[in-house]
């Protein structure tokens, strides 16, 4: 049989600000080169030769090539250092941004699109996981919240900058220079981070199988040739956690990116703003999704599932007001912004909740996939964006947007009342399969249970043991009836 062991990682007593924020930089130029034609559509579109709706469509090539490779990758690449596997695929992005640069009909462009989705895919896997080796668990939530950082400085910087740039200089000089920007990442990174292997696979010493095998035969009933693998085991490597929260997040994409591939000619045609301007409104857009991440640290980062139902919830109100008062140019903007910070919220929520539900075992793996739910959301509503733009025009967006966001409300609804549902069912205390009576741990940010605590007061996959006392507490407010209130690291 095999385990998975985690290998030793270089974490120290102080928080390595440095390296994360090197990290942070690395996101922030992966992100802008996967999100730039979002801003210069009509640019790209008129030396082209094609339709905006075919620009638009780069980013679906670049989203799949994401869904398609991320994982195959990951358990190719899995002996890699995860520190030099980081500085080749930032070597890729650089590559693939210059071939876009340079390319000299829209099938080449296409071309390069593929190959920096392929490097985007696991660069985002790796650099995740990555983060989580460099501090302790109990950190992760802040790590992951700065490495996105870079992320959320894409849209508040990277992608209005490359607008501005590309309409007075031509679209290919910001493609060109998001390639230097990845060469000095890679070595800033090859330079001062330090390496770091994924858990390897070891085999079970014979002793160990043989005692597992004898306590199995008087156990179990001998014609059995395969056992069930019980609810702990499952909640040990937090599968089920992952799985919910890949889900949401897949759904939650598809209606942002069937508006915001196209948000570039929504505001010039729908809001009546002058092209000049975008990147202006853009970069507001952006600012806003600042603010997000600074709530994540401050109010939601141990509270995950009241985050981002909040951030739905607040993003429905904001599309509402873009689909029915779109001509307003001031109501369009401020809700532009607002659009930005409730969005905002999302990726390092879910993020850092996949973290601490999976296991550091599958924690490469859990990462890659997450990475691939949240490009099949962008593939897919880049996709239906293009087709509703070339059959309905570009005012349907929106009400495509909030059909999706109400799908998503009824997907977080339920998760929320099932968690609720698996609290109940242990309220007296949950039994193992020796007879110990443990406690549920925390619910994860889809609403799911993310471990197990026994009675001796261990929990694999959080860093703290939760009492059966503290989690079902008779002084529990409402709202954290329903698992809003739930903290990320299973503390209260």
């Amino acid at each position: 049989m095999t385990t998975f062991v985690k290998s030793s990682s270089p974490v120290s007593a102080r928080f390595p600000y440095a390296r994360l924020f090197i990290l942070a930089i690395a996101v922030f130029i992966s992100v802008t080169a996967e999100m730039m034609p979002t801003g210069l559509l009509p640019q790209m579109s008129a030396e082209l030769g094609v339709s905006e709706a075919q620009i638009g469509l780069l980013v679906t090539f670049f989203a799949l090539s994401v869904v398609v490779t991320s994982v195959p990758l990951v358990a190719l690449t899995r002996r890699f250092s995860r520190h030099r596997l980081i500085v080749a695929v930032l070597f890729v992005v650089s590559i693939a941004s210059l071939c876009s640069a340079l390319s000299p009909s829209y099938e080449w462009l296409v071309g390069a699109r593929i190959l920096g989705g392929i490097a985007h895919g696991l660069f985002w896997a790796v650099v995740g996981a990555y983060s989580g080796h460099l501090v302790a668990k109990e950190h992760i939530g802040r790590a992951v919240a700065i490495i996105t950082s870079g992320g959320t400085l894409a849209f508040v910087f990277g992608v209005p900058l490359a607008t501005v740039v590309g309409q007075n200089f031509g679209w290919r000089v910001p493609f060109a220079a998001v390639s230097g920007l990845g060469v000095v990442a890679a070595l800033l990174i090859l330079k001062f981070l330090p390496r770091v292997h994924a858990p390897a696979p070891v085999k079970r010493d014979a002793r160990s199988a043989a005692a597992s095998g004898a306590r199995r035969s008087a156990t179990e009933p001998r014609a059995s040739a395969r056992r069930r693998v019980s609810p702990g085991e499952r909640s040990a490597t937090g599968l089920g956690g992952v799985v919910l929260i890949c889900v949401t997040t897949a759904v939650i994409m598809v209606g942002h990116y069937a508006l915001y591939t196209y948000i570039t000619p929504f505001l010039t045609t729908q809001v009546g703003i002058a092209p000049d301007h975008i990147g202006a409104v853009l970069f507001a857009n952006g600012l806003g999704g600042a603010v997000g991440l600074v709530l994540v640290a401050v109010v939601f980062g141990r509270r995950p599932m009241l985050g981002i139902v909040l951030a739905v919830l607040v993003t429905g109100g904001v599309i509402t007001v873009l689909a029915f008062f779109s001509g307003n140019v001031v109501v369009s903007v401020v809700a532009m912004v607002i659009w930005g910070a409730s969005f905002g919220l999302l990726p390092s929520l879910l993020q850092a909740r996949l973290l601490h539900v999976a296991a550091a075992s599958i924690r490469d793996t859990a990462v890659a996939f997450f990475s691939t739910s949240f490009n099949v959301g962008i593939a897919a509503g880049a996709v239906l964006g293009g087709v509703l733009l070339s059959n309905l025009g570009l005012s349907s967006l929106p009400f495509a947007y909030l059909v999706v966001l109400a799908v998503s409300a009824v997907l977080l609804l339920g998760s929320v009342l099932m968690a609720h549902r698996r609290r109940g069912l242990v309220s007296g205390g949950a039994v193992d399969s020796g007879g110990a009576v443990g406690s549920v741990g925390a619910v994860g940010s889809a609403g799911s249970v993310s471990g197990v605590v026994l009675a001796d007061g261990s929990e694999p996959g959080l860093p703290q043991p939760l009492a059966t006392d503290q989690a079902l507490g008779s002084n529990t407010a409402v709202i954290d009836l329903v698992g809003l209130n739930w903290p990320v690291d299973g503390s209260k």
